[in-house]
Parts: structure tokens; C-alpha cells; sequence
């Protein structure tokens, strides 16, 4: 059921085709709204606009805008972000985001499966720098013309290197003129995420997802989460061996790196996680 959610929700990421008919881009209605994946919104058949991309672009635009102009752009991009976060926390990473499934095939890969991510607390550190420095900071303080630099999507980004720089140039070969050091750059930042993921699962939503960041604040509130009957648990410890985010369900029922997979539930033998409202 899960697999079959994350494609259909693939599909409904990117379900353009007008770039079969020499459209690149859609610019439509719905390029306005926020989908809840980490899903490049320059993906030659996005149909939405990406959170993390919006977010920057919004804070970005403080140079050039009146308050008046600048503030409900970024004012309608957080609610986005919090609208999706309390109806669904984390959940949207283990079933919705396109990029999720993207890490989870590369796990199938036949390979060495080992930890290869540092500690819990340091992952988060991670998160946090990534977050503050690529997507605050540089786009309030790091000048380009006039608007900041969207650091996440310019340097980092691995769905935006794999669903829109590679797309956009086989289907515009006049865009190869352009390639330099930054695209390069981007390339070995993808190769050494999917290598990674082939390695430990979701090692990007551990380490270095700030979506999943953002999610994670409201998994503890939000109206879908899980729900554990202590008087069933006995603590037999298979929900942590399966957990993907090497957390230990049982003690830390909705942390922030819980991405509600449900793997947990299912290895459950007493059935005692059960999905909740919150």
C-alpha cells in the first residue's frame, strides 16, 4: 500500500507532459501552490511549486520588494509549510516525497548495507546548518543582482540536480553551452547521496533533508501520528531493527526523525503501535 502511495504520489508531483511537445516548463495555476515532497519545481513535468524552493525565493526577494509586497509571499509560503506540517508531520516523507522514494529504490541496489551517517545528534546539527546557511542566510545576506542566493537549490540540491539540471538538458541541448564547474559540483553532490542512500537507507532524510527538518517540528502535534499501547508493548526491541531512521519507536513514539513508514507497526508482535490523531 505505502509503495503504491508513493508512486501515485510521484505522479501526481509530475504530472505535466507539455514537455513532450517542446513546453519546457508549466507555469500554470497550480505552479502556485506548495506540493508536500522535496520534488524540484523546475522538473521539466512538475506540476507544483517546491517548499524549499519557495521558501528561499521568498526570503530572496527582500531587496528588491516593498514590506507590503515582500511579506505575504513569505507570510503564504510558511503556511504552506506549517499547513502540511500539522496535518501530516512526517508522514508526508515516508509516504508523499517523491525524492523519499527516489532514496528508497537506490537502497535496493545490491550492496554492502551499512551505517555509514554519524550520530543522531550530529545528523540534526547537520540539519540545522544546512538549513540556517543555505536557506536563510544566503538568501537574506549573500547578494546576486538583485535578489539573494538560493543556496539549498543552487549548491545542494539533489532532486533538482537529478529531476531538472539532467532532464532540461537532454531536452535542450542549448543549455549544454552553459555547463561549467557548478553543475559539476551538483553532479558529485547526487552521485555521493544516491551512493550513500545504496548504502544506508534514507541517508538524505537523516543527514541532510531541511524539509524533513521543518516536518519533523510538528510530528508530535500533528493530526496524523502513532500511538503506542504501553500495556501491549514489551519492549522486544524488532520495531528498532527495522526502523530506517534508527530510532527505538517504542521510547521515542513521534520524534522528529520518525518518518511514519510503519515498519515499526507492522514488526510489531503485540500489535501496540497503532496510527493515531493527534
Amino acid at each position: 500500500m505505502r509503495k503504491k502511495i508513493q508512486i501515485t504520489s510521484l505522479i501526481l508531483h509530475n504530472g505535466y507532459l507539455g514537455f513532450l511537445f517542446g513546453i519546457p516548463l508549466y507555469h500554470g495555476f497550480l505552479k502556485g501552490f506548495c506540493a508536500p515532497g522535496l520534488n524540484c519545481h523546475s522538473c521539466p513535468a512538475s506540476l507544483f511549486a517546491c517548499p524549499i524552493g519557495m521558501l528561499q525565493n521568498s526570503l530572496a526577494t527582500w531587496r528588491s520588494l516593498s514590506f507590503s509586497s515582500f511579506f505575504p509571499g513569505l507570510a503564504y509560503t510558511l503556511g504552506f509549510l506549517i499547513l502540511w506540517g500539522v496535518l501530516l508531520g512526517r508522514f508526508i516523507c515516508g509516504w508523499l516525497c517523491p525524492f523519499g522514494l527516489i532514496q528508497e529504490l537506490f537502497f535496493k541496489i545490491p550492496a554492502p548495507k551499512i551505517k555509514i551517517s554519524p550520530s543522531p545528534w550530529t545528523r540534526f546539527f547537520i540539519k540545522i546548518l544546512i538549513f540556517f546557511i543555505t536557506i536563510i542566510m544566503f538568501p537574506l545576506f549573500i547578494e546576486e543582482g538583485f535578489y539573494g542566493v538560493s543556496a539549498f537549490c543552487k549548491y545542494l540540491c539533489p532532486a533538482g540536480t537529478l529531476e531538472a539540471a539532467i532532464p532540461q538538458l537532454i531536452l535542450q541541448p542549448g543549455l549544454r553551452n552553459l555547463i561549467g564547474a557548478l553543475f559539476f559540483f551538483k553532479l558529485l553532490v547526487l552521485f555521493f547521496i544516491l551512493l550513500s542512500c545504496t548504502f544506508e537507507e534514507r541517508f538524505f532524510c537523516k543527514t541532510l533533508c531541511p524539509l524533513g527538518l521543518i516536518y519533523g517540528l510538528f510530528n508530535k502535534i500533528s493530526i496524523i501520528n502513532l500511538v503506542i499501547r504501553r500495556e501491549k508493548c514489551r519492549a522486544c526491541k524488532k520495531c528498532s531493527k527495522v526502523c530506517p531512521a534508527d530510532l527505538q519507536p517504542y521510547a521515542q513514539i513521534n520524534s522528529p526523525e520518525c518518518i511514519r513508514c510503519l515498519k515499526c507497526k507492522e514488526a510489531c508482535p503485540e500489535q501496540a503501535l497503532l496510527i493515531g490523531k493527534g
